[in-house]
């Protein structure tokens, strides 16, 4: 079994259907978990267990020119981090006091008043 790959690609991305087209070429092939496209830098980006020659052959056959940037393991996710405890608001002048109180009663009965 293939391990899972981040594999960077340099692919000229001028239009909407040029990315289109790259994007549907990627994501038929078997194992791919992830496709990305950054038009501005010009990079395809495919996580998952796919052969990095057979991404840059179906790449090149939309009649692009593609060239492998990087081929490593995924980045791993940072873990979240805690968020920092917030203060609690000094009491007011404006906060009242309740007074809750259990009363047993000898004889058993109940009283509501």
């Amino acid at each position: 079994m293939m391990t899972i790959l981040k594999i960077v690609i340099k692919v000229a991305i001028n239009c909407q259907k040029c990315k289109t087209q790259v994007l549907k070429a990627v994501a038929k092939l078997t194992g791919v978990d992830e496709v990305t496209v950054d038009a501005e830098k010009g990079t395809l980006t495919v996580v998952g267990s796919v052969d990095p020659v057979c991404v840059i052959t179906n790449v090149r056959k939309t009649g692009k020119y593609a060239e492998i940037t990087s081929v490593g393991p995924p980045k791993k996710p940072d873990p979240p981090k805690p968020e920092p405890c917030k203060p609690l608001p000094r009491c007011c002048k404006e906060c009242q006091l309740v007074a809750v109180s259990h009363v047993t009663y000898e004889n058993g009965g109940c009283s509501i008043l």
